[in-house]
């Protein structure tokens, strides 16, 4: 498995949401921030990744406060991987219309389309959203801007998955045996394939972990040490093992990514512990081992200097989090689905 896969398979994207939007000209909305969505989605609080792929006509999109617009034409998707409020639109841009609203109203009801605009020539999106683990995510979300954007048309996999999608969201019903899991599913495949497009249009002198990723070397060691966290890595090990000198791993992997492997490997331990201990019942003593410390004391030490408390506290604090956050909406009132 590669890195990419390694990671996202790692930080769990499998919850979605998905309706279709048509706008009619004139039109310009503003798409409030993702958290807003946390109550119509699954296992909140988890971060919540916001899509939208044009199927017919033209479009322009901005992050909120960024008057930089990106042209859209059909078969782009542009992905808001933080999840940031946004402004789209076409024409000359002008004051935005606040659609929480309508959001709101779309997503409470499970309705498969939101219709907004002046009557005019139409613009068709399918819009998105799927959740992903916070702590783990952000080893690939942090190296991200706040606006991506691809098109899915040029070559055959990305039809197919436009076609696919397109009919999926069309004769969605969440009742269906297995609905649910192939819109999770092609959610997840659909931002694999995004990621690995805008890693190929990457600049050569681009840096951080999609950059690192997209490196040879540097791309077999971060899968090594995704692959096996607990492994006893060395830098002179890890160097071995894909064929490259110590000297020459270390000044290549803080080229992309502006730390050590070790310091890498410290960290990504860390964010697996505290999943483990967010989503299994197992003990401290157990996952201390699961991720590559010796001891249940050294890990206590470590955790504490991330995440300002012990393991066995962060623990109970989650679970009290959960206890006292609101009822999440029924599947049944919205277009959403649950992924593994």
């Amino acid at each position: 498995m590669d890195v990419l896969s390694e990671v996202l398979e790692t930080v769990r994207l499998d919850g979605a949401m998905f309706y279709n939007a048509e706008f009619s000209a004139p039109w310009c909305f503003r798409s409030p921030r993702s958290s807003m969505l946390s109550p119509y989605l699954p296992d909140a609080p988890r971060h919540v990744i916001i899509f939208h792929l044009l199927t017919e006509g033209r479009g322009y999109a901005h992050v909120e406060g960024d008057g930089r617009p990106v042209a859209l034409d059909a078969g782009d998707i542009v992905i808001f991987p933080h999840g940031d409020p946004h402004i789209l639109g076409n024409g000359p841009p002008v004051t935005p219309t606040d659609n929480s609203r309508e959001l709101e109203r779309v997503l409470s009801l499970g309705l498969k389309v939101s219709r907004m605009g002046g009557g005019g020539e139409l613009t068709k999106f399918i819009c998105g959203y799927m959740t992903c683990e916070p702590q783990l995510s952000s080893v690939f979300l942090g190296g991200l801007p706040p606006l991506m954007q691809v098109n899915i048309r040029n070559g055959p996999s990305g039809q197919w998955l436009e076609h696919s999608l397109r009919y999926s969201v069309d004769n969605a019903d969440p009742s269906s045996p297995g609905a649910e899991a192939v819109l999770a599913k092609l959610s997840e495949v659909l931002f694999v394939e995004t990621l690995r497009r805008y890693i190929e249009l990457l600049p050569p002198e681009q840096t951080g972990w999609l950059a690192g990723v997209r490196d040879p070397e540097i791309g077999k060691a971060l899968a090594l040490l995704h692959q096996k966290p607990a492994h006893p890595w060395t830098i002179a090990s890890l160097g071995s093992e894909i064929g490259v000198s110590r000297s020459v791993l270390a000044e290549r992997f803080r080229r992309y990514l502006s730390e050590s492997p070790m310091a890498y490997l410290a960290q990504w331990r860390l964010r697996l512990g505290a999943q483990l201990l967010k989503s299994t019942s197992r003990s401290v003593a157990e996952i201390a081992a699961e991720v590559g410390y010796e001891s249940e004391p050294s890990f206590n030490r470590a955790f504490k200097r991330q995440f300002g408390l012990p393991p066995a506290r962060f623990r109970s604090q989650l679970r009290a989090a959960r206890r006292t956050s609101p009822v999440q909406t029924s599947s049944k009132s919205r277009l959403a689905v649950k992924g593994r």
